[in-house]
């Protein structure tokens, strides 16, 4: 079992965000939180919808202010909403909120996280997607919850677990908790196949579908 094999382990997450510190303790995972990762998130122009987030997960990763030790398994993560071949980060101000919740407004649309582990001997990224469809929203609605629950630190400009989540959402493929900014279940086993073979493999990055 996870559980046991983590034991000794010091599972750190690399986060400013409390959704994602919220849904780790939903693993029954000890870890502790640094919030403290003042990494660059700019990126190349010619990286792909999974390259964008695993980018930026693994500048986070390398942000990590201290050295890693022999037991220290530190966790970042990134995520992005995808649609019409554009990447939705977090909204710039509420017109930008209030432009990109209409761009979702009865359409589906896809969000991509990156989640990379790193021990002190590899790095790995991996990828989670989700797709999630939205009924259309009047612009009442979409002004509302701007103006309301301030999402202007969610990619998207918006937060699944929020009212707009409630009133919006009509299907979803995938991961319900990616969505909100950590795909547990598959961190869950990828932390297993990490920890497997803890001793092997080299320092460089790389993601996987």
């Amino acid at each position: 079992m996870l559980l046991d094999t983590l034991k000794g382990k010091n599972i750190i997450l690399g986060s400013q965000s409390p959704r994602r510190a919220e849904l780790l303790k939903g693993l029954d995972l000890s870890f502790t939180l640094c919030a403290d990762m003042d990494a660059d998130e700019s990126r190349p122009d010619d990286l792909s919808k999974n390259g964008v987030p695993a980018y930026i997960s693994e500048k986070k990763s390398n942000a990590y202010p201290k050295e890693l030790g022999e037991d220290d398994i530190l966790i970042t993560a990134d995520t992005i909403v995808w649609i019409d071949d554009e990447v939705l980060n977090k909204p710039s101000d509420r017109n930008d909120a209030i432009r990109m919740l209409n761009m979702l407004s009865g359409r589906m649309h896809e969000v991509i996280t990156a989640v990379t582990l790193r021990s002190k001997d590899k790095m790995q990224t991996f990828i989670a997607s989700t797709f999630v469809h939205f009924r259309p929203l009047e612009d009442e609605e979409i002004e509302y919850y701007v103006d309301n629950y301030h999402p202007y630190d969610k990619a998207g400009a918006y937060g699944i677990q929020e009212w707009l989540g409630f009133i919006a959402l009509e299907r979803i493929e995938g991961s319900y908790f990616n969505v909100m900014g950590l795909p547990v279940q598959r961190l869950y086993v990828e932390l297993a196949k990490f920890t497997n073979t803890y001793e092997s493999a080299g320092i460089d990055g790389f993601y996987q579908e």
